[in-house]
């Protein structure tokens, strides 16, 4: 039998940390066999933090679609799209701000907005430290509203050796949570 094919949407904010990023729409164009659409949305921050972190512009080369952050005319901004998840990498606390108090004033909030009410996949993948109860308490909510706070705190088990395979210890587990079938390092199975 096979499995439905995804329509999964990927915003990225000005947060600190493009290389999830990068390594998400690397991850991202290993298995779009699983995929019916991909679509991007970056705001012109995440353009200027990407460029300064990797030193380049390949942000733009990558085969998917892109939309404008102010485009409410893209498809994953109604939930008659019928999209499943939306992955938003980095999120900055600003963004997980807005999305926790309703305020859909760009096409990445109203994507969140709409995926939550949809009751799909909303994965946030938070990239500060420390926190303080403002950003806990917007998290909260956002779990409560059916969103997964999954913050990029890599891990080490795997022995990653570079920077891409610390950054995927963090993307793999948000690839495994939309549901895409991955190969990647598994507690307990792989040994090392």
């Amino acid at each position: 039998m096979e499995t439905k094919k995804q329509k999964i949407a990927v915003a990225v904010t000005g947060a600190s940390g493009s290389i999830y990023t990068k390594v998400l729409l690397d991850k991202l164009t290993t298995l779009k066999e699983q995929c019916d659409e991909i679509s991007i949305v970056m705001s012109d921050n995440a353009k200027a933090v990407w460029e300064l972190e990797l030193e380049n512009k390949i942000y733009q080369d990558y085969d998917f679609n892109y939309y404008d952050k102010n485009n409410f005319m893209a498809p994953f901004a109604s939930g008659s799209a019928k999209y499943d998840a939306l992955i938003i990498c980095p999120c900055s606390m600003g963004t997980l701000a807005r999305i926790s108090s309703g305020i859909s004033n760009d096409l990445i909030t109203r994507a969140a907005d709409v995926i939550l009410k949809e009751r799909k996949k909303l994965i946030l993948v938070t990239r500060d430290a420390p926190l303080n109860l403002i950003h806990i308490n917007n998290m909260k909510l956002l779990t409560e509203a059916g969103a997964i706070i999954c913050p990029a705190s890599p891990s080490f088990y795997s022995k990653p050796k570079t920077f891409e395979e610390l950054a995927a210890t963090v993307i793999d587990r948000v690839i495994d949570l939309i549901g895409l079938t991955q190969k990647t390092f598994r507690w307990g199975i792989d040994k090392t």
